[in-house]
C-alpha cells in the first residue's frame, strides 16, 4: 500500500469511490482516482468493494487502498435473498459507516453497482460528529442503475454522460476512461500500431471486439465475411474472446491479413492500428472509441433494459458511427455496408472527426475537480 492510500492519515483530502462489481463501474473510479492524485498527490483514496466483484484485483493493481463489504444485489425476482435484503443493507450500511468513519471521509463518489447504494445511505448517518459526507454520483449509462437513483435524490452534484439518464438535472461530463487512452494519439501511433499487428502502413484496417469474452453473434458475421473483406483489400483485426475460435479459410498470399487474437492486452495499439470498428456499445465501450476519436459501427447486447442502444445514440446521432441490431449483423451487412464504409475516404473522414467531437477526453479530471470542490465545502463550514 503506498502513502496516498493510508486510511487515518493527516494528510490531504479523503476521497471514498464506490463503484465496485464490473469493469464498468471500476475502471471510471479508478481513472478517477488517477485524477484525483494527478490534481493532488497528498488526497488519499479508499475504495469501497466487495469479495466477489473484480475490484479485489483491479483496484490493488491501481495502487489504491480497497476496504470489502457485504454485497447487497437487488434479487430480479421474489426469493428468499429479496427477503434479506434489509438485514444485507443495513449490514452493508454498517460496514460502510465503519470504513468512512476510519478514513475520516470528506466525500464519497458513487458510481452504482453493488457497493454504491450502502455508500449514499451510509453518508446521510453521523460520522465523527459530522451530520452528513457530501456525495457525489456518476451515472455513465444512458438509463441509470437503481442504486444511483436513490444516491441521486439526495447527492451533491450529479454527473452523467448523457443529458438525461433518469437521474433528474445532470452535468454532463462523460464517462471516465483511463490516462492512457484520452493521451493517445492514434496519428502519432498509426505506423509502430500496423508494424505490430503487421498490417501494411497504408491498409484499412476494421478491429472488431466484442468485450473481454468477445461476442459470438459479431463473430459469426465478421468471419463470415472474411472471403469479401480480403477481396475488398481490408484487413482485420478481430479480438474473439479467448473460449471462442474462428473458422477463418487458408490465407492466400499476398491477401491482407486477418489478425485473429483471443484477447487484445494493447488497446491502445488496436485503437491506434484501426480505421473503423464494429463493437458492443456498453457505456464503457463508447467512451473509449470516442476518447480516442474512432468511428465504429454499433451493436448494441440484444438483452437487458436497452441501455447499450442509448448509451450509442448521441455518437451515432453526432455521425460518429452507425448502429445496427444484433440480429442484423449478419456476413452480408458486413460484407457490403463495412466495406463500403472503409472503402470511402470522405465518409470515413467525416465520421472520424464526429467521433473524436463526440468524445469526452477530460471527464475523469472533470469529475475530480468537482469532488474536490464539494469536498470543500464542509471543510470550510466547520472551521
Amino acid at each position: 500500500m503506498n502513502d496516498r492510500a493510508i486510511p487515518g492519515s493527516d494528510r490531504g483530502t479523503s476521497v471514498v469511490l464506490a463503484g465496485g462489481g464490473t469493469a464498468g463501474h471500476i475502471e471510471p473510479a479508478m481513472a478517477v482516482a488517477d485524477a484525483l492524485v494527478a490534481i493532488d498527490p497528498n488526497i488519499r483514496i479508499t475504495a469501497l468493494g466487495t469479495y466477489r466483484g473484480l475490484e479485489t484485483r483491479l483496484v490493488p493493481e491501481r495502487g489504491y487502498s480497497l476496504e470489502l463489504i457485504t454485497p447487497v444485489p437487488l434479487p430480479r425476482k421474489p426469493s428468499g435473498d429479496l427477503a434479506r435484503l434489509p438485514v444485507r443493507v443495513r449490514e452493508a450500511v454498517r460496514q460502510t459507516r465503519a470504513v468512512l468513519d476510519a478514513v475520516d471521509a470528506d466525500v464519497v463518489i458513487g458510481f452504482g453497482g453493488y457497493v454504491a447504494l450502502p455508500a449514499y445511505l451510509a453518508a446521510r448517518g453521523r460520522v465523527r460528529g459530522r451530520r452528513v459526507i457530501p456525495v457525489v454520483v456518476h451515472e455513465a449509462n444512458a438509463r441509470a442503475g437503481w442504486a444511483n437513483r436513490v444516491g441521486a435524490r439526495s447527492a451533491r452534484r450529479v454527473l452523467a454522460a448523457v443529458p438525461d439518464p433518469g437521474l433528474g438535472p445532470v452535468e454532463v461530463v462523460g464517462v471516465p476512461v483511463r490516462q492512457s487512452i484520452t493521451l493517445l494519439d492514434r496519428a502519432a501511433l498509426r505506423a509502430e500500431a500496423r508494424a505490430h499487428f503487421g498490417f501494411a502502413e497504408d491498409a484499412r484496417v476494421l478491429l472488431v471486439f466484442g468485450g473481454s469474452q468477445g461476442a459470438q453473434s459479431i463473430n459469426r458475421a465478421v468471419s463470415g465475411a472474411a472471403g469479401a473483406l480480403v477481396a475488398a483489400g481490408i484487413s482485420v483485426l478481430h479480438a474473439h474472446g479467448p473460449k471462442n475460435v474462428l473458422d477463418l479459410a487458408e490465407p492466400r498470399p499476398g491477401d491482407p491479413p486477418y489478425v485473429a487474437v483471443p484477447y487484445l492486452d494493447r488497446m491502445d495499439l488496436a485503437y491506434a492500428a484501426a480505421d473503423l470498428a464494429i463493437c458492443r456499445s456498453g457505456a464503457m465501450t463508447v467512451a473509449e472509441v470516442t476518447a480516442v476519436g474512432l468511428p465504429a459501427i454499433y451493436v448494441p447486447l440484444p438483452i437487458g433494459n436497452g441501455e447499450q442502444r442509448l448509451n450509442a445514440l448521441p455518437v451515432v446521432g453526432a455521425g460518429g458511427g452507425m448502429l445496427v441490431d444484433d440480429a442484423d449483423l449478419v456476413p452480408s451487412f458486413v460484407a457490403d455496408t463495412v466495406s463500403g464504409v472503409l472503402s470511402d475516404e470522405r465518409r470515413l473522414g467525416a465520421m472520424t472527426s464526429a467521433a473524436a467531437l463526440a468524445g469526452h477526453r477530460d471527464a475523469a479530471h472533470r469529475v475530480a475537480e468537482v469532488a474536490l470542490a464539494v469536498a470543500a465545502e464542509p471543510r470550510r463550514m466547520r472551521r
